[in-house]
């Protein structure tokens, strides 16, 4: 009986650690993966390095973004994004 203490202590700390910090973190995973599949060009977008532009042009991974007032092309990885801040109007 004592040689399974250590493993009965050790059972609840496994599903607290699944439930506490792998299960939010799947989800947070697939949240960003819809939002990355549902980008479109028109989308305002805020890339992970922090630079703000829209998106002019979809292909594949990689994505040509317009920025600034003088219209500077960027072109960015998919991964690269951060978040939408405001949808294309349709």
């Amino acid at each position: 009986m004592e040689a399974y203490s250590g493993l009965i202590m050790i059972i609840p700390m496994l599903v607290v650690f699944y439930f506490m910090i792998i299960l939010p973190q799947k989800k947070r995973d697939k949240k960003t993966r819809e939002m990355l599949n549902a980008l479109k060009v028109g989308d305002n977008i805020i890339t992970i390095g922090g630079i703000a532009g829209k998106i002019v042009n979809i292909k594949d991974d990689e994505l040509t973004i317009e920025t600034g007032v003088k219209r500077t092309e960027i072109l960015i990885m998919r991964w690269a994004v951060k978040e939408v801040t405001k949808s294309a109007e349709v």
